[in-house]
């Protein structure tokens, strides 16, 4: 099969999981992702296409791609590894919150409620996979004459319009991915997951034998990160 069709009849797979799943009541289906080390080809598309999506400030990336050199000249090669929030169904990030602001909901998702956030960043620091960031009110643009419009076009996250300014949340908030949930809920798959160039990302109901998340996992070896810590990540590698 051609490598273009083969894409889209990935894209088109997981966008029908995506709909059988919204058929279910929500507490019957666990999102989560699944990343092909041998796809992925660190061009970064799935950082642009998050930041594009969110919207979000220097120093806050939903999504990165983790890169490093490895070996001895000239045996030199280098290593990257995708690196989303864990999603984890054991979140350590959770119980450390002193004011409840983030849970993991009923669809497995770890979100956090801009409005009940404080800031204190406990959360960062009890992640061990550094996959929170702190929205300390910077601008892409902010020493150019004027905010560029789309650092000050409304975002979308968790279904909620809001319009970032230097003294309303989300600014001083802890911010994470949440699996674009504002595009899942209408029937959309995550901006990383859609705009992923080497279709290395794939996306599901885990719960949903019949899913391509759940085919690769049956299918193909897979690993979590640090699954010696407990925390139960729903972001599987394959490699």
């Amino acid at each position: 099969m051609p490598v273009v069709q083969e894409m889209e009849n990935t894209i088109i797979r997981m966008m029908e999981d995506l709909q059988r799943a919204l058929q279910k009541p929500p507490s019957e289906r666990r999102w989560g992702m699944v990343i092909d080390l041998t796809k992925c080809v660190a061009c970064d598309a799935c950082t642009v296409s998050c930041k594009a999506e969110n919207k979000t400030p220097p120093g806050v990336n939903y999504t990165v791609v983790i890169k490093e050199e490895v070996g001895t000249y000239p045996n030199v090669r280098e290593a990257f590894l995708p690196r989303p929030c864990m999603h984890c169904d054991n979140p350590p990030c959770v119980d450390v919150c002193p004011v409840s602001a983030t849970w993991q909901n009923e669809e497995g998702v770890v979100v956090v409620d801009y409005d009940a956030c404080i800031g204190c960043r406990y959360c960062m620091t009890a992640c061990p996979y550094g996959a929170r960031n702190f929205d300390f009110g910077e601008w892409y643009t902010e020493d150019t004459p004027k905010l560029a419009p789309y650092e000050t076009a409304p975002t979308f996250e968790y279904s909620e319009r809001r319009v970032r300014s230097n003294h309303e949340s989300p600014v001083g908030n802890v911010r994470k991915c949440h699996f674009c949930l504002h595009r899942v809920r209408e029937g959309l798959l995550p901006a990383c997951i859609n705009d992923c160039i080497g279709r290395a990302r794939y996306f599901g109901d885990l719960t949903d034998p019949d899913s391509l998340v759940s085919e690769l996992l049956r299918e193909r070896y897979s690993f979590r990160l640090k699954e010696e810590l407990g925390t139960q990540p729903k972001v599987f590698y394959l490699s």
